[in-house]
C-alpha cells in the first residue's frame, strides 16, 4: 500500500470523528430525552458494495455495530432485486423491520447515500430509539404480545426524504399509526440532520485526500482490524470453552430460556455454536439474527476495546446460525426485548465462556438488562398526551483487578438514564427516591458493581405502565467461585397495595392513578473470584460506606 502511517492514522480519525460529530448532532437535536439525553442511538459509514462496516461513532450503542451494517446490506441487495425504490442524491430510506437487519420496532433506522461523480460511494446510517411506534402498549414493549403486529409499526426500507424533501404521505401514514406522533417530526429531522452533517464533512475528507486514496484507507483498516482481532484471538488456548446463560421468561410462558453457547477457539478464529439453546418462544424475547450477531461482537468488544471498529473485527468470529432457536426469529415471532434484553444475555453466555481462557480480561457477568420501563398516559395539566420511556444502570461484574462499576450504563451501549429533572420536567412523574442499590453487587474477591433503586409517583391523570426487562429470577452470574448479583426487583404500588409481576419483571398495561408509584432495583454485577480472599481493609471500607452492615460483611466475605 502507498499510503504513509501518518495519512492512514488522519484519515481514520477523520472518519471516526465524522461519525462521533453525526451522533453530537442527532442528539442535540432530537426531542425525545431517550435520545437527546439517553443518548440511545447511533450513526456510522458503510460501504457501498456489501453494506460492511467502515465506522461507527464513538458515542453510539456498539449493539448497533453490526446490525446497522446488516439492515445496510439488506436495503443495498434488495434495491438491486428491484424491491426497493432506487436512490437518487438526497433520498433517505427509513425502515425498522426487524427481520431486515434489525432489532426491535422502536430501533428506526434511517440510511442515506453519499454520491460521488455521479456514483453512490458509500452510505451513511443512523438508528434512534423513539418513544413509541403504535401498538399495543404506549412504548412498545408489549410484555406479552405474541406476534409482531401487536409491537407498533413495522417499515420496510421507503423513502422518507426525497431528493432532500420530506414525503409528507410516508409522513403521514408513519404519524396516524403512533402515539404523540407530533413530537417524532423534532426526532425525524435530527436525525436526517445528523446524516446532513456527516455527507458534509466525509465530502470535505475525500476533497482533502481522493476518493480512491480513501478507499485504499479504508481498505487498510479493514485488513489491520481483522489482523488485530487474530493477534488477540492467538493468545487463547485452542480448546471448546462452554456456557450458559438464562433468559426469566418470555413474558407468555412463566419459564426460563437457555441460551447454550459453545466458543471453539481454532487458530486464530472463534466459532460460536448456540446448538441447545431454547426454541422460538411465543413472547417477545425472540432475537433477530442481526441482533444476535450483533451481541457477540460487542461482547468481543468488551473483551478486546484495543481493536478498532471496522468490518474486518469481526472477520475471525464465526458465528453459527442458530436455526431452530429463539436467537433467529423470523415473522411473525414478536421481538421487543431482543435488543434490549436478550442481546446482552448473549453477551453475557459469551463472557462466561470465555472467562475461562482469558481470567485476566474477562469480567463476571453485568447487570444485563436496559431496565425498559415505558409509561402512556394523558397529562390533564398539559392537555396532552405522553409516553415516557425509562432505562436504567445496573452493576457491572467484578474482574481480575478490581470490583465492578456501580450503576454502570448497559453491556450493549453508552446510554444512560436521562436526568430525573428531565424527566419530571417532561412527564407527570415524580421520583421519589433515586440511589445506589447497596449490597446488590455479588460478593468475590472482587465484589460486582451496585444497581439502581429507585421510586417514581404518578402525579395526575391516569396511566398505564409496562416493563420488559430481565434478570429478576436469578442474577448476573459470578465467575471463578465469585457470587450472583442480586435480582431485577419490580414493584407497583396501586392504591396503597404492593404488586410484584407474575413475571418478575415483565409484565404490561399495567393501569396507574395518580398517587400510585413504582419501585425498581436493577440487578448488581456478579463477584469475581473467592469471596473469602477479598481484602479485609477493601471488606472494612464496605462497612463504614454502609453498602454492608459488619453481620452482612462477615456472612459474605468471612
Amino acid at each position: 500500500m502507498s499510503l504513509d502511517a501518518i495519512t492512514l492514522s488522519v484519515i481514520q480519525a477523520a472518519l471516526q470523528q465524522t461519525c462521533d460529530e453525526m451522533d453530537l448532532t442527532f442528539s442535540r437535536a432530537a426531542f425525545s430525552p431517550v435520545i437527546a439525553e439517553a443518548n440511545d442511538r447511533s450513526d456510522g459509514i458503510y460501504s457501498a458494495v456489501d453494506g460492511s462496516l467502515i465506522a461507527q461513532g464513538n458515542q453510539g450503542l456498539p449493539v448497533f455495530v453490526g446490525v446497522m451494517q446488516y439492515s445496510t446490506k439488506t436495503v443495498i441487495e434488495m434495491i438491486a432485486e428491484g424491491r426497493c425504490l432506487p436512490p437518487q442524491p438526497g433520498d433517505i430510506y427509513i425502515v425498522n423491520d426487524p427481520y431486515l437487519g434489525g432489532t426491535h420496532l422502536m430501533d428506526v433506522r434511517f440510511l442515506m447515500p453519499v454520491y460521488r461523480g455521479g456514483k453512490i460511494f458509500c452510505w451513511l446510517s443512523n438508528t434512534g430509539h423513539w418513544p413509541d411506534t403504535g401498538g399495543a402498549v404506549p412504548g412498545g414493549f408489549s410484555a406479552s404480545a405474541t406476534a409482531v403486529e401487536q409491537e407498533g409499526l413495522r417499515l420496510p426500507p421507503v423513502k422518507l426524504f426525497k431528493q432532500g424533501v420530506l414525503d409528507l404521505e410516508i409522513y403521514s401514514i408513519i404519524s396516524s399509526n403512533i402515539r404523540v406522533a407530533d413530537q417524532r417530526i423534532g426526532d425525524i429531522k435530527a436525525q436526517a440532520a445528523a446524516l446532513m452533517v456527516g455527507q458534509d464533512r466525509l465530502n470535505e475528507i475525500l476533497d482533502r485526500y481522493g476518493d480512491d486514496t480513501v478507499l485504499d484507507a479504508v481498505a487498510e483498516l479493514r485488513h489491520r482490524a481483522s489482523d488485530q482481532m487474530r493477534a488477540n484471538i492467538a493468545l487463547i488456548a485452542d480448546g471448546i470453552y462452554r456456557s450458559t446463560a438464562f433468559v426469566d421468561s418470555d413474558g407468555v410462558v412463566d419459564a426460563p430460556l437457555a441460551i447454550a453457547l459453545a466458543v471453539e477457539k481454532k487458530d486464530d478464529v472463534l466459532i460460536f455454536d448456540f446448538a441447545g439453546s431454547s426454541p422460538p418462544c411465543a413472547g417477545p424475547m425472540n432475537s433477530v439474527l442481526a441482533t444476535t450477531l450483533s451481541s457477540v461482537y460487542l461482547a468481543m468488544r468488551h473483551i478486546f476495546p484495543d481493536v478498532p471498529i471496522s468490518a474486518g473485527a469481526f472477520e475471525p468470529l464465526v458465528v453459527k446460525r442458530p436455526e431452530g432457536t429463539f436467537l433467529d426469529a423470523k415473522y411473525p415471532r414478536p421481538v421487543s426485548g431482543c435488543a434490549a434484553e436478550v442481546s446482552q444475555r448473549i453477551a453475557e453466555a459469551v463472557f462466561a465462556a470465555l472467562v475461562q481462557a482469558l481470567p485476566e480480561k474477562v469480567t463476571a457477568a453485568p447487570a444485563g438488562s436496559s431496565g425498559n420501563f415505558a409509561l402512556g398516559g394523558h397529562d390533564p395539566a398539559r392537555g396532552r398526551d405522553y409516553v415516557m420511556y425509562q432505562i436504567s444502570g445496573g452493576g457491572y461484574g467484578g474482574n481480575f483487578t478490581q470490583d465492578g462499576l456501580s450503576n454502570g450504563c448497559s453491556t450493549i451501549g453508552i446510554s444512560k438514564s436521562p436526568p430525573v429533572e428531565i424527566m419530571e420536567q417532561a412527564f407527570p412523574v415524580l421520583y421519589t427516591h433515586y440511589a445506589l442499590r447497596e449490597g446488590s453487587g455479588g460478593a468475590g474477591k472482587h465484589r460486582g458493581g451496585f444497581g439502581l433503586a429507585y421510586e417514581v409517583e404518578l402525579l395526575r391523570g391516569e396511566a398505564r405502565a409496562s416493563f420488559v426487562m430481565d434478570h429478576g429470577r436469578v442474577g448476573p452470574q459470578g465467575v471463578l467461585g465469585g457470587m450472583d448479583g442480586a435480582v431485577n426487583s419490580v414493584t407497583v404500588i396501586r392504591d396503597g397495595k404492593a404488586h410484584v409481576p407474575q413475571h418478575l419483571s415483565k409484565e404490561q398495561d399495567i393501569a396507574l392513578e395518580a398517587g400510585d408509584r413504582v419501585r425498581v432495583g436493577t440487578p448488581g454485577g456478579g463477584g469475581y473470584g473467592d469471596p473469602r480472599e477479598r481484602n479485609h481493609n477493601a471488606v472494612r471500607r464496605d462497612v463504614e460506606l454502609g453498602y454492608y452492615t459488619a453481620e452482612q460483611a462477615k456472612a459474605l466475605f468471612g
